[in-house]
């Protein structure tokens, strides 16, 4: 069931969050990403809108938005391939009438996932917090 985030979901979030970005991102050291967890937690969840994929009483995954960018979209590690990413990124695409997003271009399984959802390129440019070379997609519906 997707539904919208409760602050009681934030412990779950933040460790989907870095467990997430350590596996997706490789090529950045994790400690990069532990350094981030506060500003997820007090800047960048509360200024977006984010809704949980819960399946019992655990969170699966979340995304957020924030205006017409999909800024956040996360599944946890043990249970990616199992379609909850799919219906997130669904449920975001009925929010919003176009949506956008960048993702390191190193990130091949994310770029693809986004291409099979019907995202296209509009460019590439280059991530000032981590130097790393990204990718700008758009959806429009």
């Amino acid at each position: 069931m997707i539904r919208k985030y409760r602050e009681a979901d934030i412990d779950q979030i933040l460790d989907i969050w870095l467990s997430a970005s350590i596996k997706a991102h490789d090529f950045i050291e994790p400690e990069y990403w532990m350094s981030k967890v506060s500003e997820m937690r007090d800047v960048y969840l509360p200024a977006s809108e984010t809704f949980v994929f819960e399946s019992g009483e655990q969170i699966a995954g979340f995304y957020s938005l924030y205006e017409d960018t999909l800024a956040a979209i996360f599944v946890s590690p043990r249970l990616q391939g199992k379609g909850v990413g799919s219906a997130l990124i669904d449920d975001a695409k009925s929010r919003r009438e176009c949506l956008q997003l960048s993702v390191y271009s190193e990130n091949d399984p994310s770029i693809h996932f986004y291409k099979k959802h019907e995202f296209i390129s509009l460019g590439e440019q280059v991530d000032e917090r981590t130097g790393h070379p990204e990718f700008i997609m758009e959806y429009y519906g």
